[in-house]
């Protein structure tokens, strides 16, 4: 059997699904927006072409595996689902609606489609002036979110809480899309800010329906000025899990997902819970490595490579331990001259591992202009309680040192 794997080089992710593949006996091309870099990893073809016109991209990459029989095409991360769901429909092996998928790229088709279909989520509207975001402000009531209508990770998500703070929230979020690749003065949604405990919900999706994997508590409050996340740790603690399945359900229904990963936020607000956002593929960064199944500890990736593939995924289900990962914040802007005390950081008991991703000599940002995190912190145990609190300790033995005034050794880190 043979799979391509699109993905964008700013990935994390390449090595982990080439490996799962591999692991599976399944064959694999690569395509990619640039010089990837893999190391060792066994892929039997590299196909470098642009990303950013999906049509035109499935088009150039239909023609080069033409012939090569390949069973199943699957996007990795945000930059590359659209340009895989068109290739797979190019080659007619099964997809997403490239359609619907190209509504989780797009954070005011998104809320549109949910409205229509009444799915509980933020009031919200798009807006193209500053003056048009102060009076949907006013209509909706303070607090609110400022959010650029194509990046993730919560870049460029900021909270406004009267007039005054809106009008610099919109400008930052601006030249932050603007930074990202969005036309000049592009318009931004504002929606109204909901107060509570966040979830990130891990599935598949099947012949319409979803299979969740996993949920993610969030402990760590997000409540803005921004919003960057930090700690998840599985299973839930909410109790909640048949109202968070639900509503994901509703939501991949609206948009029309009918197979594939997906990865969704929720939020439990006063009345009741919301679905903040649902992304047309799996969870981001390193954090699918706090994720094993089966007595064989598979992983995320070899999951969906499955499902992609209509192979059995019986006695998969997630093991039954707590699991978590930290993503480490960057705290300040300028360039990484180290991370410390890793060494120590490794006898904290129930962590796993820990996976440091910038090189030194990088430029680095904190969100809400960052694109990426430092690294990784990975822990096991019986609850969750553990868990977080073995993620805690070992990022309080963490040191990072950042020279503001510094220069940079190199250009963008990737990883």
């Amino acid at each position: 059997m043979r799979i391509v794997l699109v993905m964008p080089t700013a990935t994390y992710r390449a090595p982990d699904f080439i490996r799962a593949a591999g692991d599976l006996g399944v064959d694999v091309v690569v395509v990619s927006d640039g010089d990837l870099p893999l190391s060792g990893e066994r892929v039997e073809q590299m196909i470098e072409t642009d990303l950013t016109e999906p049509v035109v991209a499935a088009r150039a990459i239909a023609e080069q595996v033409d012939g090569l029989g390949v069973d199943a095409v699957i996007g990795v991360d945000d930059g590359a689902v659209v340009v895989a769901a068109e290739t797979a429909r190019a080659l007619g092996v099964p997809h997403a609606d490239p359609d619907a998928v190209a509504a989780t790229r797009d954070k005011a088709l998104m809320r549109e489609r949910l409205a229509a279909a009444g799915v509980p989520q933020p009031s919200f509207a798009v807006v193209t002036s500053v003056r048009d975001a102060r009076r949907t402000a006013a209509d909706l009531g303070y607090p609110v979110v400022v959010k650029p209508l194509n990046l993730s990770a919560s870049r460029g998500v900021i909270r406004a809480d009267d007039d005054s703070s809106l009008g610099g929230a919109w400008e930052r979020a601006r030249r932050i899309a603007e930074e990202a690749g969005a036309p000049a003065d592009p318009p931004l949604l504002v929606e109204k800010f909901v107060s509570g405990p966040e979830v990130a919900v891990e599935g598949l999706v099947a012949d319409g329906v979803l299979e969740v994997l996993a949920l993610f508590d969030k402990p760590d409050p997000l409540e803005g000025p921004y919003f960057e996340e930090t700690i998840y740790v599985t299973p839930s603690r909410l109790g909640r899990d048949a109202e968070i399945h639900a509503i994901v359900e509703a939501g991949v229904r609206a948009l029309g997902l009918d197979r594939g990963p997906v990865h969704a936020e929720v939020r439990f607000g006063p009345d009741g819970p919301v679905l903040i956002e649902v992304a047309g593929r799996s969870i981001g960064g390193l954090c699918s490595r706090a994720l094993t199944f089966g007595m064989l500890r598979g992983s995320l990736e070899e999951q969906i490579i499955r499902s992609a593939l209509g192979m059995t995924r019986r006695g998969m289900a997630r093991t039954g331990r707590a699991t978590g990962v930290m993503m480490l914040p960057t705290p300040a802007e300028g360039v990484l001259e180290g991370v410390r005390r890793t060494e120590a950081v490794a006898e904290v008991e129930g962590i796993t591992g820990v996976e440091i991703t910038v090189t030194t000599g990088r430029w680095v940002r904190p969100l809400p202009e960052g694109d990426r995190y430092l690294g990784f912190l990975f822990a096991e145990g019986e609850t969750p309680e553990e868990v977080e609190a073995a993620l805690r300790e070992a990022h309080g033995l963490i040191e990072v040192r950042i020279d503001p005034d510094g220069v940079p050794t190199g250009g963008p880190s990737t990883c």
